[in-house]
């Protein structure tokens, strides 16, 4: 049987993908928007993901904030997760913090991120 993914989260580069599987403890699919997102890429985004449970990850900084507003406006079904601003981004950011992050918004970490 194969199994449906219904956890999406959105970064915004490949590093920060590298950083959140790492931590995750569960199949979740992870989208890159390697820092942009068009208009036109944003609605097939919308298209595909309707059904599932959606969270925007993305770094404290100024484009992260504009792809955050940009989801806010477009997709504001989803859930957002915050990095603190101290790390500013997600791929540098502690594992232990990004693990916190998560299973804040109940998603599954490994569980030798959370001491």
């Amino acid at each position: 049987m194969v199994q449906m993914i219904d956890k999406v989260i959105i970064v915004e580069g490949t590093s920060d993908k590298r950083k959140v599987l790492q931590v995750l403890n569960e199949p979740v699919d992870i989208i890159c928007t390697n820092g942009t997102i068009s208009i036109s890429r944003l609605d097939e985004l919308i298209d595909v993901l309707y059904d599932k449970e959606v969270y925007i990850l993305v770094d404290a900084d100024d484009s992260g904030e504009k792809l955050r507003k940009q989801f806010k406006r477009e997709f504001p079904e989803a859930k957002h997760l915050y990095i603190d601003k101290a790390y500013r981004e997600v791929a540098t950011a502690p594992e232990y913090h990004v693990a916190s992050v998560l299973v804040q918004a109940n998603i599954h970490v490994q569980p030798k991120y959370l001491f």
